[in-house]
């Protein structure tokens, strides 16, 4: 009997090891890729012209860029020799100014189109619209988001009605510079589940149309 006992113990012991390891830890992939906006189904809705990214959302994604230089830290990109440092060092003494609808005052309070207003006036002497949506419209060729530089400019839809209601300026790396309504003049990511699932379209300015 304890012979039998024993057998049926070492048969226990021989199934168990002859089964797959399963982790606990999910292996799921949950970096977003980002396409046209026409492309997504079911959306989350903002009542402003961006809303706030829960916090999981707001760590940074993998790159592989390299080493950030110390003086373009606070963009969060590794700069080249030929980047367009005179627009990089703009945008970077936007960077922390507050939102304030309707204005376009660095370092006081501007929204997302005054700001985007502000630097091409002051990097490129081109004056926009001062609205998102006319600034697609007027002065922009949509192009592919493989195509996409520094400079170019990249639109959200974030209402129900799904007008282009926020504009951000494109650096590289997948990271852009905007004027969130709850945080000020930031830069984001267009891979965060926000910004994927609200992109629109990404335009290159021709001034006008």
């Amino acid at each position: 009997m304890l012979r039998h006992g024993k057998s049926i113990l070492y048969l226990a012991a021989a199934i168990l090891l002859s089964l797959p390891v399963v982790s606990c830890r999910s292996t799921k992939n949950t970096t977003h890729t980002y396409r046209p906006y026409h492309e997504r189904r079911n959306r989350d809705t903002a009542p402003h012209d961006e809303a706030t990214p829960n916090t999981d959302s707001q760590k940074p994604v993998p790159g592989g860029y390299g080493l950030v230089d110390e003086k373009w830290a606070a963009l969060d990109i590794k700069l080249g020799r030929h980047d367009n440092k005179k627009l990089y060092k703009e945008l970077k003494s936007w960077l922390g100014t507050p939102y304030a609808h309707a204005r376009q005052d660095k370092g006081i309070g501007t929204d997302c189109s005054g700001m985007v207003m502000m630097v091409y006036q002051e990097v490129f002497n081109i004056k926009l619209n001062r609205n998102s949506a006319k600034i697609l419209e007027q002065n922009c060729r949509v192009i592919s988001l493989d195509d996409l530089r520094e400079g170019d400019l990249v639109f959200f839809c974030t209402s129900n009605d799904e007008r282009v209601s926020h504009v951000g300026i494109y650096l590289k790396d997948n990271k852009f510079v905007h004027a969130s309504s709850s945080r000020g003049v930031v830069v984001d990511d267009l891979r965060q589940n926000y910004y994927a699932t609200h992109f629109h379209a990404a335009g290159r300015v021709t001034t006008h149309k």
